[in-house]
């Protein structure tokens, strides 16, 4: 939600701009001799940083296999869980389902939300997705789903980092400006 939001407005005020975007799951991202990196955590002392926001992690049901309202965390223990891959902040997510008295069952692993969707659609087991990715999969308006809260809270963190110790163009800049904007407006 926040990278197309942002790549629109570049456009729109830099028309003749030069952006090129690339994805990779990594747990442990290098700038190397990209301007910009939005990860959910932070990726070392070399680089600068500033972070967007917090983005809490919502559970995602089929209509009743949860009452509706927020979800305990502990009703979670044992139950089976479409889940991403054990990279960026899934690690640490699941390790606090785990320091909060969970331990779901891993049925399958995808990077893909929509296929992650499709299977919480076709009954494999219930997801724990961030509420960026729960609301640009307008997730609330699919009666085939059910989003619930978790008590307790738990989020990640997204960042902008940059390489330190070096001067940011002023597109550069401008990009971080838009980024914290688009963050504030969310």
């Amino acid at each position: 939600m926040i990278l197309p939001a942002l790549v629109r407005r570049l456009r729109d005020e830099h028309p003749a701009c030069d952006i090129r975007l690339s994805e990779s799951e990594a747990d442990a991202p290098d700038l190397g001799n990209l301007d910009l990196l939005f990860y959910d955590g932070l990726v070392g002392r070399e680089a600068e940083h500033l972070k967007l926001l917090d983005d809490p992690y919502l559970l995602v049901t089929r209509p009743g296999d949860f009452p509706d309202g927020p979800a305990r965390i502990t009703d979670l223990d044992g139950a089976p869980l479409i889940a991403w891959p054990a990279t960026c902040d899934q690690p640490r997510l699941e390790q606090a389902l785990v320091d909060n008295g969970a331990r779901p069952r891993i049925v399958f692993r995808t990077a893909g939300n929509e296929t992650i969707l499709s299977m919480v659609r076709a009954g494999l087991g219930s997801a724990i997705l961030p509420w960026l990715a729960v609301h640009g999969a307008d997730v609330r308006s699919d009666d085939r789903l059910r989003v619930h809260e978790l008590r307790p809270l738990i989020a990640r963190e997204i960042f902008v980092h940059w390489p330190g110790g070096r001067t940011r163009s002023p597109l550069v800049a401008r990009t971080i400006e838009i980024a914290v904007e688009i963050a504030d407006e969310l």
